[in-house]
């Protein structure tokens, strides 16, 4: 029996990128709050407090991101093997959560204003508004590459995106308000933001519980990968095919491959360009087997029967 490994470093890089790309825009959203609560205070306006508060969510889930970008960089021990990259999976978890709140508090606002609907002072929720949805589009061009290739870009990106469409609204309301004095339109208009942001939210959520509960990555196709590891020249038949992600975009594999008459470098070349190429996966532990593995009664074995064969040796 034999074992290879492989991997990549790629994600290092992008990591990095992701830091400083959190880092602007931190700097940016913490700077708007100072100003919100501000103009919020001066002008008496609830609704701006209000996007305060959804702010300073924006600026708690940026720097929960960064700081869990710094703690993953942290090396390996004897204690964590894989050191603390997952971190970052437990930063998009709390974003998560984190933004579930806000939209529940903003249905819960919308709920107590229809009753009733506060005066607000309409010019000075405009001009805010405005800047305080500059500041969002800038931080969501800066962010939005990145938020495809790490759930803890992902969800400092939603929670981003939440608040700037919280200012478009504040931004309508105020207009609307400024022609018509009709106050109950800023309600209605939190009501959508609030639906409009759980259902992201919720994926989001289920991403991150998938790869802290080991499940095989959404973007992984497992009956393709079990047939195109059976495809490769020499394979019999395969056991203990384990797929699970670390991070959002650091995938790993494990796998039993019976092969008596392979040759074991040139299938181990292949299987790796395969798995790397074809299906994304950077982590790859191969065990090439002349012999079929006993497969002890209590051990799960996760192809179907007619792909695998057991007996003592």
């Amino acid at each position: 029996m034999g074992g290879q490994h492989g991997h990549d470093h790629s994600h290092a890089v992008v990591t990095e990128g992701n830091a400083k790309k959190l880092m602007i825009a931190l700097a940016l959203t913490s700077t708007f709050l100072i100003v919100e609560v501000v103009a919020g205070l001066i002008t008496q306006s609830l609704a701006l407090l209000s996007d305060a508060a959804h702010m300073f969510t924006d600026a708690a889930a940026l720097a929960i991101a960064l700081v869990a970008i710094q703690i993953a960089k942290r090396p390996a021990d004897n204690k964590r093997t894989f050191g603390y990259q997952r971190f970052e999976i437990l930063a998009a978890l709390f974003n998560a959560l984190m933004l579930f709140v806000v939209a529940i508090y903003i249905l819960y606002e919308a709920y107590i204003r229809f009753s009733k609907p506060p005066e607000i002072q309409s010019v000075g929720m405009l001009i805010v508004a405005t800047i305080g949805l500059v500041i969002n589009l800038i931080s969501m061009k800066i962010l939005m590459s990145s938020a495809n290739n790490s759930l803890n870009v992902k969800g400092a990106y939603l929670e981003v995106l939440s608040d700037a469409l919280g200012s478009v609204g504040v931004i309508i309301g105020a207009v609307v308000i400024y022609f018509t004095n009709w106050y109950w339109v800023d309600t209605i208009i939190a009501v959508l933001i609030g639906f409009w942001v759980l259902p992201r939210t919720w994926v989001l959520l289920k991403q991150s519980i998938n790869i802290l509960l080991e499940g095989v990555p959404e973007e992984v196709d497992i009956e393709k990968l079990r047939a195109d590891l059976l495809s490769l020249n020499g394979v019999e038949s395969i056991h203990q095919l384990k797929v699970w992600a670390i991070t959002s975009k650091n995938v790993h594999l494990t796998v039993h491959l019976f092969a008596p008459h392979a040759d074991r470098n040139q299938l181990y070349r292949n299987a790796y360009e395969m798995l790397s190429h074809q299906h994304g996966i950077s982590e790859i532990t191969l065990q090439i087997e002349e012999d079929e593995c006993v497969v002890h009664e209590h051990e799960h074995d996760t192809t179907h029967d007619h792909e695998t064969q057991s007996h003592s040796h």
